[in-house]
This record gives structure tokens, C-alpha cells and sequence, in this order.
């Protein structure tokens, strides 16, 4: 295992700030996050925004549209702005690979979180993911376009990515009870992101 997958937490923490101020707030995630609302088993359903980071823009501007959002991130630097901007919502401090909260969601988002995590450990939230998801609960998440370890930086440092296959995703999806709706890989209206969105049976 690459060293800098056992850094990310203390990366995001020491940097918050700064990935605060470099974060776009420029909605290009926004259709998604539409369709995502869309395939919710209900209307404005629950969020679970799992690795919300500072809350904005996604967090923020799915709050805007009238869902509730639970969030959580392993930054408590980062849950201490997501608290400040949106008081009134559920905001905590957990490593997602722990995450048992005793709730299920409407919705479930891991944007730009989930891919942050060795295969191995991507492996295992599917069962976390299938955990806190109602009946006909959307999931949603950003990938690597193939199995592999991809290095970028941040502030200088090493920043950790990782991906499995696609028929390794559509078979852990399928075993946990989840229905690929729509998957798109490095959508250039999305800023290149690889995107899956699916439903829970």
C-alpha cells in the first residue's frame, strides 16, 4: 500500500483552510446533483453526505433545494465550517470506514471522498453504503476510470486516489442490493469527473 493512503485525513485537516478557499463554488456538479435528487425515493429526502468536506457548494446547495443533510468528514477543521455555515443540519466528525449510524438515507453522497480510499477499503463500504440506505435510496459517487492508483498533490503533498474496475463497482453494487441508474466516465461537463448513480432495491 502507498504510504500517502494512510496521510489523507492529516492532509485534509492540516490544509482545511486552504481547500476551503481553492474549492470552486461554481455548481458544476449541479445536474448530477439533480438527478441524484430525482432518483430519491421521496421529495427532498434525507442526505447522508459522506466526506462533505466544508459543505459548499454541494452540501449548500442541496440544502437550498429543501433536503435535510447529515455530514461527515474525518476533518474536524472542516466539520467545524460545515457547523458554522448550517447550524441547524447534522454535521460529524467520523472515518467513513467506521461509519454505523443507526439511520437510513434517502440519499447518499460520496463526491470526491470514496475514491480517496484503497481498493480494499472501497470494497468494504459497500455494506456500509447498503447500511444506511431506505428502500429506492439514491447512490451516488465519483470513481477512478480503472482499477489502479492514481497520485496528484496537494500544498506540495502527495493526495492518494484510487479506483476499481467497472464491472468490479456494477458487481459489488449488485451484490448489495443497488441498481446502476446512469454511469458516466470523465464527463466533460463535470469537470472530468467519473461519476455512478444508483438506486437501492
Amino acid at each position: 500500500m502507498h504510504e500517502a493512503a494512510h496521510q489523507i485525513i492529516d492532509l485534509y485537516e492540516r490544509h482545511a483552510q486552504t481547500w476551503d478557499r481553492v474549492r470552486s463554488r461554481r455548481l458544476v456538479e449541479q445536474s448530477w446533483l439533480d438527478r441524484f435528487r430525482q432518483a430519491m425515493p421521496v421529495a427532498a429526502g434525507h442526505v447522508l453526505d459522506i466526506g462533505c468536506g466544508c459543505a459548499e457548494p454541494m452540501a449548500g446547495y442541496l440544502i437550498g433545494a429543501g433536503h435535510t443533510v447529515t455530514g461527515i468528514d474525518s476533518s474536524m477543521a472542516m466539520i467545524a465550517l460545515c457547523r458554522q455555515r448550517f447550524a441547524q443540519h447534522d454535521w460529524h466528525v467520523a472515518d467513513m470506514r467506521q461509519l454505523a449510524l443507526e439511520q437510513r438515507y434517502a440519499g447518499i453522497l460520496a463526491w470526491d471522498s470514496f475514491f480517496h480510499l484503497t481498493p480494499e477499503d472501497q470494497r468494504r463500504m459497500f455494506p456500509i453504503f447498503q447500511a444506511h440506505a431506505q428502500p429506492g435510496a439514491a447512490l451516488m459517487f465519483t470513481s477512478g476510470t480503472a482499477h489502479g492508483i492514481a497520485l496528484g498533490s496537494f500544498e506540495g503533498e502527495t493526495l492518494y486516489h484510487a479506483s476499481l474496475d467497472h464491472d468490479e463497482y456494477v458487481a459489488l453494487l449488485d451484490a448489495h442490493g443497488f441498481s446502476v441508474v446512469e454511469q458516466t466516465t470523465e464527463d466533460p461537463a463535470c469537470g472530468g469527473h467519473t461519476i455512478w448513480l444508483a438506486v437501492c432495491s
